[in-house]
């Protein structure tokens, strides 16, 4: 599983969240009834349609959801977790911990990449080097930001040294973004970076790694197709093939489900759970997430720069009526950056309330008593353009005129990244379901831009707690400077947080044992498809 525990103390508390919802990933599922003598095909060929394609097949060359759920299935990590949020082996069969800053991990022998090349500790040093190399300018160089060095002990050990402790540093290492790519396409890639290529070119059309399927082909904006590796060195996939399909319009995905075309449609809006639940021949998948909603400021941008503007926006938005009327009422309104099952969550911290009269107060205080014009980016999903609507209508009791304005996805992140929004829509997901991974992403001074801080915070106080908080191992320590991050990040507003939502698939009633975890991935481990 892709969500995160960590082997150091804290997680006694985290795995009794994270059991409860886990339990909950699973989809219909049970296998079919088989009388004395008989047995049963389990594998086939899946259809996925997905609202957006894949940016990137190389585990360093993005941080979004579309294009990690396609490569947690190309390539593994280090370490695991099952569904009681115990760590696993993952390509590591052990680790210690030798002291507060020092860490070996013992890796598997006789792993062999979808290439041949076999799993060594001089091939994750080439991965980790290759996650931190400025010339690469890999977003999810965050992960082993903490680490000072790494070393090869012996073919089949890999040290780790640490700058300071680091409690969430096996949740790191579960992270997609630290899958193990074989070593040829690492040299391959950087050939091409001599000739004038971008990182990733040549990884993006030859991905290979360990994982359960390998790349077939992969149409950019039409579909990505992965096939089973038959020498994969644990229990194999049932599936033979997994196709993932572009599908941008939600209609589309529900049509071609329901006409059989595909299996799965994934990005199931709120406002057609009814019409799934309904139909014969399909189920739904609904899974409480680690995902945050949220409208973000340009904090380094005129009028957005003043704390006050911020808050005056914040104040006006009804996120209640938002969630009901966007959302139809599924999923729960956002009391800060954090879902509650996540480690490091207050529920003692309260967001800004709803109060137009005092959202008008600060904005006249702030020098705009007559309001202002902005504009508000979002990306084609409906329901975020539904929700953009709905803020361009409740801050017109502020003055503030608002246009829309919708960008390809692709196209929208590049954007986020340059700093040329004034507002904008996005979603969070913490993958490691600790509280690190999410605050210091999203507000250190230190991750502006693609790692994940679009709002372009810079706040001296922030970063001093997130940076303590990452070092402390003790878990009331560590809950406490949480807190603390919360609460200022609340007072300085540079986001909306709006609502917490529940994954939602439509699913074929001949798809057995399906089901996305809380971080919005796909678990296709023992997935088939059941033929009559």
């Amino acid at each position: 599983m892709l969500v995160n525990k960590n082997y150091i103390l804290h997680p006694l508390i985290l795995l009794s969240m994270l059991a409860i919802i886990l339990a909950a990933c699973a989809g219909d599922g049970s296998d079919p009834e088989l009388t004395s003598g008989e047995s049963a095909y389990k594998g086939g060929e899946i259809s996925i349609a997905l609202e957006e394609d894949a940016v990137s097949l190389s585990p360093h060359g993005s941080n979004d959801i579309p294009s990690s759920n396609v490569t947690v299935n190309i390539y593994e990590t280090l370490v695991n977790y099952d569904e009681g949020g115990e760590a696993t082996p993952g390509l590591a069969k052990d680790w210690k911990e030798i002291d507060e800053k020092t860490w070996d991990f013992y890796l598997h022998e006789g792993i062999k990449f979808h290439d041949g090349e076999e799993l060594t500790a001089e091939v994750v040093q080439k991965n980790f080097d290759r996650l931190v190399d400025d010339k690469v300018g890999s977003p999810r160089a965050f992960l082993l930001e903490p680490v000072d060095s790494w070393e090869v002990i012996d073919d089949y050990t890999f040290r780790i040294h640490l700058k300071h402790s680091f409690g969430p540093l096996l949740a790191n290492l579960a992270h997609p973004g630290a899958g193990i790519m074989s070593p040829a396409i690492i040299e391959e890639d950087y050939k091409q970076m001599e000739e004038g290529k971008d990182p990733d070119t040549y990884i993006n059309q030859n991905p290979v790694g360990t994982g359960l399927f390998k790349l077939e082909n992969w149409t950019p904006g039409e579909e990505i197709i992965l096939s089973k590796f038959d020498d994969y060195h644990d229990e194999q996939a049932n599936l033979d093939q997994v196709t993932f399909k572009v599908m941008p319009e939600e209609s589309s995905r529900i049509a071609n489900l329901l006409s059989g075309t595909i299996d799965v449609a994934h990005d199931i809006e709120t406002g057609s759970v009814t019409q799934i639940k309904n139909e014969e021949g399909v189920y739904l998948v609904q899974q409480p997430s680690f995902t945050l909603n949220y409208v973000g400021f340009n904090t380094q941008k005129e009028p957005f720069d003043d704390m006050k503007v911020r808050q005056a926006i914040s104040k006006a938005i009804d996120k209640e009526s938002i969630i009901e009327g966007v959302y139809n009422g599924i999923g729960d309104p956002a009391n800060g950056p954090l879902a509650p099952a996540i480690f490091g969550y207050d529920k003692s911290v309260e967001d800004l309330n709803n109060d137009l009269e005092e959202a008008k107060e600060l904005l006249e205080e702030a020098g705009y008593p007559d309001g202002f014009e902005t504009t508000i980016w979002t990306n084609s999903e409906e329901e975020r353009l539904d929700m953009a609507v709905a803020i361009q209508s409740q801050l017109k009791e502020l003055n503030i005129d608002v246009s829309i304005e919708e960008m390809e996805w692709g196209a929208y992140l590049d954007r986020l990244v340059n700093g040329e929004h004034d507002m904008f829509m996005l979603g969070w997901v913490t993958i490691s379901a600790d509280a690190d991974q999410a605050l210091y992403q999203l507000f250190h001074s230190s991750q502006h831009g693609e790692a994940g801080n679009r709002t372009f915070l810079d706040d001296e106080e922030v970063d001093q707690i997130l940076e303590n908080a990452r070092r402390e191992t003790d878990v009331e320590q560590r809950q406490d400077l949480y807190a603390q991050a919360q609460k200022r990040l609340i007072e300085l507003a540079p986001m909306i947080y709006v609502n917490h939502t529940d994954h939602l698939a439509g699913v074929s009633d001949d798809v057995k044992d399906f089901s996305i975890s809380s971080t919005g991935l796909f678990q296709l481990q023992n997935t088939y498809i059941e033929n009559d």
